[in-house]
């Protein structure tokens, strides 16, 4: 059922002067009181109480948290950054606080972690309550674990994906084709979508990227494009830079495609959980909103990367090809090699310098990343429908003749800027400890020391690979060299290190 509007103000409550705290919550909205406060009296307000906060004609749903000692008086409210941000009380005014009216569709959380499956305007009702911030982080995370594993049906994710579509904005482009390529992730390194929409708007193909932060990885597109030009673009400068160069490659988050879904990954990554319900969900709301017609979609497949083995990929596959077919979205899947990261950096600021390598052609380029970058730009244009031209041939002498750098250049530009990516201050190369040839790499173990030396939060931390599966090692060589911006996250990342000394594991021979 749909979820039920706010009650009309004016509402009865406790009315206290308003004080910004300076916490950041992560986006939660926190309400502050102290503990001898007559509200928490009146009231009956306690830890982790859900409060609805108004001040004049604005409103939202807040957790309280109980203030020990005189940081606030006994009539004051304190607000966390997001909570002041939303409300921006003047000085004149009170805030309200009162109890919010009953969340129904919480009844059908309940049920779905107790095995039920869920009719589509139940599962609408849960996300309209979580785009109007009814949920708090708590009940967020319910929801997630209740649509974990494979406890999502196929009708419950085509529910759950249109009605991520619906919570935001929905994009239209001129022309019947517009393109797009996503990887489900899991693959520390594997940063191909400068490079292919690099190379296939420069071949004439429409292909307006929205890609994501980080969510269990050490770094996302958005991440590592930040460190190369601006990606919080409103829609209006999204629209010029694709009018301008045929594409571009922004974070979904600032022009509000499917923001649901957004605020189930800011969860998703305190959880590091990322379930196949809802990462079909997520992927294909995104492509939806963001108005593509056909999705090229990359799944690793290895020991240690997000989807381990090909009955899983199969799986996922299904999905994505069965969801999308409801919403007339065409979609290729590629299943490609997992077993070790790709390229030489992991992390955003050191994906970017191997992204760069690539567009320009430097003798230093990690032709790993090249050639995966080549072989999904091939599937793009084969997808875009381009007529008269080889694919492979058309994307090898678009990025060897320097126009697809041309082209990334000009999109850089039209996004505000073409920026130069730096180095961590600090870094420690990880030795072997003796003489063998390398047999695995763990892309999961891997990328946890990428995320402890600072990463992504550290743009400049994370680690470069410098070696790869079959090359002999002899003792003191490095495996990987770990970058971080403080001594103190670079000890982080050293300690575990030191306790999983297999993260390159060595077998005999030369």
């Amino acid at each position: 059922m749909p979820a039920k509007p706010w009650p009309e103000l004016p509402f009865p409550g406790e009315r206290l002067r308003p004080c910004r705290i300076g916490i950041d919550t992560g986006g939660e909205h926190v309400a502050y009181l102290r503990k001898d406060s007559p509200a928490c009296h009146g009231e009956g307000f306690g830890p982790h109480s859900r409060l609805q906060v108004g001040v004049g004609d604005r409103r939202l749903m807040a957790t309280l948290a109980i203030v020990q000692g005189d940081a606030l008086a006994p009539d004051e409210v304190g607000l966390s950054e997001s909570a002041w941000l939303r409300l921006l009380p003047a000085a004149h005014e009170q805030v309200t606080l009162t109890h919010p009216p009953s969340v129904e569709s919480l009844s059908s959380v309940r049920a779905k972690l107790y095995g039920r499956t869920l009719a589509d305007a139940e599962v609408r009702a849960i996300v309209a309550d979580i785009a109007a911030q009814r949920y708090s982080n708590l009940e967020m995370a319910a929801f997630i674990a209740a649509c974990s594993n494979d406890h999502l049906d196929l009708d419950e994710v085509v529910a759950l994906t249109g009605a991520m579509v619906d919570s935001g904005a929905r994009l239209r482009w001129p022309g019947e084709v517009v393109v797009d390529k996503h990887c489900v992730g899991g693959l520390p390194g594997n940063r191909t979508t400068p490079i292919v929409v690099a190379i296939c708007t420069a071949l004439g193909l429409t292909m307006p990227k929205t890609s994501s932060r980080a969510i269990t990885s050490p770094a996302g597109t958005a991440d590592t494009m930040a460190m190369l030009a601006p990606v919080e673009l409103d829609l209006a400068r999204m629209r010029r830079t694709v009018e301008r160069t045929g594409g571009c490659i922004v974070w979904g988050g600032a022009i509000n495609l499917a923001p649901v879904d957004d605020a189930l990954i800011r969860i998703e990554r305190a959880l590091d959980i990322d379930s196949p319900g809802q990462l079909v969900a997520s992927i294909l709301s995104k492509k939806i909103a963001a108005g593509s017609t056909r999705v090229v979609i990359d799944i690793p497949v290895g020991p240690t990367a997000k989807v381990r083995e090909p009955r899983h990929a199969r799986t996922l596959e299904r999905m994505l090809r069965s969801v999308a077919d409801r919403f007339g979205l065409g979609v290729t899947v590629m299943r490609t090699d997992g077993l070790q990261p790709v390229g030489r950096g992991v992390g955003p600021a050191l994906e970017a310098h191997d992204v760069l390598a690539v567009l320009r052609n430097l003798p230093s380029q990690p032709l790993d990343l090249r050639e995966r970058a080549l072989a999904l730009a091939a599937a793009v244009i084969e997808a875009g429908g381009l007529v008269g031209i080889d694919a492979s041939v058309a994307a090898r002498d678009c990025l060897d003749s320097g126009r697809a750098w041309r082209q990334f250049q000009a999109i850089c530009e039209a996004q505000g800027g073409l920026r130069t990516p730096g180095l961590a201050a600090y870094r420690q190369p990880v030795a072997s400890t003796r003489a063998g040839r390398v047999d695995a790499i763990d892309s999961r173990r891997l990328a946890q020391a990428a995320k402890l030396a600072g990463a992504p939060l550290s743009p400049l931390a994370g680690l470069t690979i410098d070696v790869r599966l079959g090359d002999g090692v002899v003792v003191g060589q490095p495996l990987f060299t770990l970058h971080a911006q403080s001594p103190g996250e670079l000890a982080y990342a050293m300690e575990y290190v030191s306790r999983h000394p297999d993260i390159v594991r060595l077998g005999t021979g030369p």
